[in-house]
């Protein structure tokens, strides 16, 4: 029963530490792409912003510029 006590609480599973590792890794990855696809996200929104308003100037109705 010590033996097996022992491997339970005993040295770190190579197996174990891998999968860790590469947990770790996916959720790095997944949050810069998060980043990325945020600063995209407001990128887009800027320009339809910017869209917005110059669709909301009616140049037909705007008066004429002087010369």
């Amino acid at each position: 029963m010590a033996k097996a006590l022992l491997g339970y609480v005993g040295g770190s599973d190579p197996r174990l530490l891998a999968e860790m590792r590469r947990l770790q890794q996916r959720v790095q990855d997944l949050e810069s792409e998060l980043g990325r696809i945020q600063a995209e996200n407001d990128a887009l929104q800027a320009a339809a912003s910017h869209d917005r308003i110059m669709e909301s100037i009616d140049a037909h109705q705007a008066e004429p510029a002087l010369t």
